[in-house]
């Protein structure tokens, strides 16, 4: 309690000069502003029985101050948005039109202005403030200044009087020996608008234009004044109000915490002051306004040396201040309200203030002022529709609340701020946790706000000791440092209602309608009873993961050697639903399951085929999912289990060669993610590329299995001698890898050529040929065969083949896993696997699978003309599934015949991704153009043939076996311009990646990702573009990886609800409402929810509306030239002219924006 002890120091002083206010009635009162403080004072208003008027411009047509109030008024309808609170002529004909005895003007805009306190006293109208002269006195800064010197209350050394040009700027430095800095100030107004340190000579004439510019915006006048400029003060402010003849003050706010001399929190009373000093403050600021003659509330300020503890006055403000509510929180008094009843005449003590003993204070209360204002941006101002609005309440909270609500839409034209937020405690201490509660309590979406930047302020601990200065936020860079904010359900509602107005988004899905259904889930794999063998994980028996964990590749190779029985790699969650599904299987499902595959195979696997290949650059390009994520998801829900995953040699994940390093970086960071055996292939057997790949995955740590690429017929060679995949092709090919320390052998058989005969042939001669080296096989069911041909190479000595779950094999996918397991039962070949165990999985990939229809290929049964055309099972959906999208399912023998021709005509080749795709972009070259290969050839060096055939010429991918056909190679790079052609490994000759450099360019375009990850970087090296559009995606729809599958798919249909787990113990629960109509004007429709029970809608933009909008296109950083305003607002000069060549830091227009 603080009051009786400094009486001595607070003695009631009297006006000499003009007393109190005429009586008179106020019946109804009039605010002349806008937003929270126009809502302030009609409560004020309302309270005391006053009716209440509202002004409004047409930009605030929508606002909450407007129907606030008993009535309101349209002002300033041709004028600008600021300009319309600046006419006090039209406003105050508004008022005498409408019967209004009292104008309360609020803060900002007209709040100081002389004029329009003059216009209202002539007119016989109560201005809710200080009479004119004393406004006069007090707004002109340097007349304030001067009346501060004549009654001895110490002063900053500055101008005398107001000054407006740079001569009489230099003139004052120079005559009283003034050294920078100094600060440059409005005379006629606050609130840090026309305000500018200047720290060296060089910057005076521009900071001076620029404040003037500011000055003359924001109070009609340049007039400014300068100052010497204290370094890291203490800014206190003291709070009177007088009614004339009587003046008290209200104890003192600290306001040191500022941002370019805006107040950012605001403390009553101030913290660590010595007593002494706050009775000098509070002394000087009651004589200083009892000299003037000052009636109404009002501030004074000061400045505090914390070194000395020496105080100067700044300024008066003649009016209500922002902060005001810290105080009246303080000392229980309704400041506003004692200004109405002070205007209308009454006396201190009939306003319930005796005299100054009976001010008092309790506790504390700290103000945080919640703007749209993005401090990740430069505090640059956010305009936009508010999708949430939903502000803290609960002890010692009060909101002083603008014009926000769901749906709110925020403007521009004004100033930022949303409300604020003052907490109050007993403790300084508590008051700053209890801010802190109701700051993040507080929920604002669709805009951004500083909430993040005041909450590292509180807790701060140069704050929480009460030692902040003017400098705190500039010497602590570390306040800018705080999560962003994931807004995770305003996105995944602005995904959804794109589905409910646009449709379906997944690209490819043109299948039939995903059904609903149940899906069946699979066993807890807590239920399984076996041993437990990792912190977390439930009953997963140890497998040959903690064996490689133990003693490395070498001793896994070893391992899987002397393995008794057949072991199976499972490849459902990668190659069988690239086979089945065009790769879109989504991580939710494959988590879903993975804990009970863990446990119930997991232990008896060679391994689980989960990532890799396609399923790399689809996971983020189709899917919006970080394959990164994907892979520590899984390798914490499955973690008995090698994980295995196809690496393209030279080209990575991708389809191109990158520079070594880059293979070599990737191969570390998945190894360190996560990932076990590395399948290494060339798309065409190049063993150059392939070295790479060798090379960096066992330099990493990873098991190196080295895949021969199968096609052709080995068993032909025993007819035809000549077959150019002779058995001693792949001999040879084998030699070579295990010469180059490979740990396993594999056979990638991609199109399922290999017959049981062929398969039991070229097993049984690699076997013998290296008996140590495990072997494992790979290949397609399409023809029908798969089964019997991974039986024949296990009995030919095969140590593991690739399977899948039943449900998601056959066709262009693996054989039957449930099939293999049965046929060698009992037998020495036994895989160890139960088939009860396999069942639950069968029944979860059958009805999960149901998920994924619209991108079914419709691939009824298999086809053995795989062995004519011998396209690869993944291409052979694919290009199956485009050809029926397109209405073309007729000519798909024809595509076939085709591609088997494009074979021949690049020289029958080896055909794996991106070879294959070399094949199959020729093959609809020749349908689309009707040409059959002896057209081709003969056109070859006047077609334009697709990139891949051009780069395939070119030696991009590698030399394949037998070298290239001519003519037609020389005929294709003619057509194409004679590119440059490659004689050796195509990436040997590429600079290596300047990493450096790349982590830099990824946070300039992505700045919230604020540190790049090695998982970030290697994803942006593989594919540039994919990176950046799926960052892109992120940041407008979030995480939509937690939708459900159906949901991420279909568009949601009026009624109905989902539940989205949006972490653990963390759900929302989304209902769409309905879809509006379209607005002509935006060609957008509003697309109603509820979410947890609350109502909730956004806005989106109709694709198929055929009316014409307006567009006005935003700056995009990403594009040199583009230069984007540092704030909204209202062009009101322009500085360049078109073709003009403008230099970093030339002004190329003025804006004018409001802000307090």
């Amino acid at each position: 309690m603080r009051g009786a002890s400094l009486r001595a120091f607070r003695q009631v002083r009297r006006s000499q000069t003009t007393g109190r206010f005429p009586r008179r009635e106020i019946k109804k009162l009039m605010a002349a502003n806008r937003g929270e403080i126009a809502i302030r004072i009609f409560r004020a208003g309302t309270e005391l029985g006053i009716r209440t008027v509202a002004i409004y411009s047409k930009e605030d047509m929508r606002s909450v101050h407007r129907y606030k109030a008993d009535e309101s008024y349209l002002v300033g309808e041709f004028n600008t948005p600021v300009g319309a609170y600046l006419d006090y002529k039209e406003i105050v004909r508004v008022a005498k039109e409408n019967d209004v005895d009292a104008i309360h003007p609020g803060y900002g805009f007209l709040s100081e202005n002389v004029h329009f306190a003059r216009l209202c006293e002539a007119e016989g109208i109560a201005f809710v403030g200080p009479r004119s002269d004393v406004l006069n006195q007090f707004g002109d800064k340097t007349l304030a200044r001067q009346l501060a010197t004549k009654h001895s209350v110490p002063v900053v050394p500055g101008t005398e009087s107001e000054v407006t040009t740079l001569e009489e700027v230099k003139e004052f430095l120079t005559s009283q020996n003034v050294e920078f800095p100094v600060i440059i100030k409005a005379a006629h107004g606050g609130g840090g608008r026309g305000m500018r340190v200047v720290r060296r000579e060089e910057d005076l004439a521009e900071a001076l234009e620029r404040a003037q510019s500011e000055a003359t915006s924001a109070f009609g006048n340049p007039a400014v004044f300068v100052e010497k400029f204290v370094d890291r003060p203490r800014h206190v402010e003291v709070q009177i109000l007088s009614d004339g003849h009587e003046t008290v003050h209200l104890y003192e706010r600290d306001c040191s915490v500022q941002r370019r001399f805006q107040k950012v929190v605001e403390i009553a009373p101030s913290v660590g002051l010595p007593t002494p000093l706050k009775d000098d403050l509070l002394n000087d600021a009651v004589r200083l306004t009892s000299a003037a003659g000052y009636a109404c509330a009002g501030t004074v300020e000061f400045l505090v040396d914390p070194l000395s503890w020496r105080h100067y006055f700044i300024e008066v403000n003649p009016r209500i201040q922002v902060e005001h509510t810290v105080t009246e929180v303080v000392t229980g008094r309704d400041i506003v309200q004692a200004q109405i009843q002070i205007a209308g005449g009454a006396s201190l003590e009939e306003c319930g203030i005796p005299n100054q003993d009976a001010i008092e204070t309790r506790g504390y209360a700290i103000q945080a002022r919640v703007t749209t204002e993005d401090p990740d941006d430069d505090f640059r101002p956010d305009a936009g529709r508010l999708q949430t609005w939903r502000p803290a309440e609960g002890n010692g909270i009060r909101l002083d609340g603008g014009n926000a609500f769901s749906g709110a839409v925020i403007s521009p034209h004004y100033d930022s701020m949303l409300m604020k937020i003052t907490a109050s405690a007993l403790t300084f201490e508590k008051a700053c946790d209890r801010l802190t509660r109701a700051l993040r309590e507080t929920r604002i979406r669709g805009v951004k706000t500083n909430m993040p930047f005041v909450l590292n302020v509180l807790k701060h601990p140069t704050f929480r000791a009460g030692d902040a200065t003017t400098a705190f936020i500039a010497e602590n860079p570390e306040l800018f440092q705080f999560p962003k904010s994931a807004d995770r359900a305003s996105k995944l509602l602005a995904y959804l209602g794109d589905l409910a107005v646009n449709g379906r988004k997944a690209v490819g899905a043109t299948g039939a309608s995903t059904p609903r259904y149940a899906a069946v889930m699979p066993p807890d794999a807590s239920e399984e009873e076996v041993a437990e063998v990792a912190p977390g994980f439930k009953k997963a028996a140890a497998g040959l993961k903690q064996i490689l964990e133990k003693e490395g590749p070498s001793g896994f190779a070893k391992a899987v050697r002397e393995r008794k029985g057949l072991l199976l790699t499972d490849t459902t969650m990668r190659d069988a639903h690239q086979s089945l599904l065009a790769t879109r299987v989504r991580t939710k499902d494959i988590l879903a399951v993975a804990p009970y595959a863990s446990a119930a195979i997991g232990s008896e696997c060679y391994s689980f085929e989960n990532w890799g290949g396609a399923t790399f650059d689809v996971c983020m390009r189709f899917l919006h999912e970080c394959p990164w994520d994907r892979l520590a998801q899984m390798r914490s829900a499955m973690p008995n289990v090698p994980f295995q995953m196809l690496l393209r040699g030279a080209n990575g994940v991708g389809y191109t060669s990158y520079p070594d390093n880059a293979i070599f970086k990737f191969c570390d960071v998945a190894v360190k993610n996560g990932m076990d055996v590395f399948r290494i292939f060339d798309s065409l057997n190049y063993l150059e590329n392939m070295y790479l790949g060798i090379d960096a995955v066992g330099a990493a740590g990873g098991v190196v299995e080295a895949a021969i690429s199968y096609t052709g017929d080995v068993t032909l060679e025993e007819k035809d001698s000549t077959t150019k995949y002779s058995l001693d092709y792949y001999l040879e090919l084998a030699t070579k890898m295990k010469l180059r320390g490979i740990h396993v052998l594999a056979i990638k058989d991609m199109a399922g050529l290999l017959t049981p005969r062929a398969s039991r042939k070229l097993v049984s001669a690699l076997r013998s040929e290296f008996p140590d080296l495990p072997i494992h096989v790979h290949t397609h069911d399409t023809a029908g065969n798969g089964v019997a041909s991974m039986l024949a190479a296990a009995e030919a000595g095969a140590d593991a083949v690739d399977v899948a779950v039943d449900s998601m094999s056959g066709l262009t996918s693996q054989p039957s896993m449930g099939a293999v397991v049965a046929a060698v039962k009992g037998t020495s070949l036994d895989t160890g696997l139960d088939l009860s165990k396999i069942t639950p999985l069968i029944d979860y990939w059958e009805s999960a699978r149901m998920s994924y229809a619209a991108f079914e290929s419709g691939q009824k049964s298999g086809s053995s003309d795989v062995y004519n055309h011998e396209m690869p099972g993944g291409q052979y959906t694919n290009l199956l599934f485009q050809a029926t999208s397109l209405g073309l399912s007729e000519k798909w023998p024809q595509v076939k015949k085709k591609y088997a021709e494009a074979n021949q005509l690049l020289g029958d080749i080896v055909k794996v991704t991106p070879s294959s795709k070399t094949v199959g972009d020729l093959a609809q070259f020749m349908v689309t153009n009707d040409l059959s290969p002896e057209d081709l050839k003969a056109q070859a060096k006047t077609l334009s043939f697709p990139s891949s055939v051009v780069e395939f010429f070119q030696g991009a991918l590698g030399i394949p076996k037998g070298g290239f056909p001519e003519p037609l190679r020389t005929d294709v790079l003619q057509s194409a311009g004679n590119p440059r052609t490659f004689s050796g490994r195509p990436g040997a000759e590429l600079d290596p990646v300047d990493f450096d450099a790349v982590k830099t360019a990824l946070l300039k375009r992505h700045p919230e990702l604020r540190v790049v990850k090695d998982t970030d970087l290697m994803s942006a090296v593989m594919y540039p573009k994919v990176f950046d559009e799926f960052q892109d995606h992120v940041q407008k729809y979030g995480d939509v990886s937690i939708l459900p599958t159906r949901e991420f798919i279909e568009p949601l249909e009026a009624g109905e609800t989902i539940d989205i787990v949006i972490e653990r113990g963390k759900h929302l629960v989304v209902k769409l409402l309905g879809v509006g109509t379209l607005d002509p004007k935006t060609g957008s429709r509003e697309v109603f929810f509820e979410l947890n029970g609350s109502p909730r809608s956004v806005l989106v933009a109709d694709k198929h509306s055929t009316e014409k909008t307006i567009v006005r296109p935003k700056a995009d950083a990403h594009v040199p030239g583009s230069v984007g305003a540092p704030m909204p607002g209202i062009v009101i000069e322009l500085r360049a002219k078109h073709g003009q060549q403008v230099d970093v830091g030339d002004t190329l227009l003025v804006l004018s924006a409001m802000k307090m």
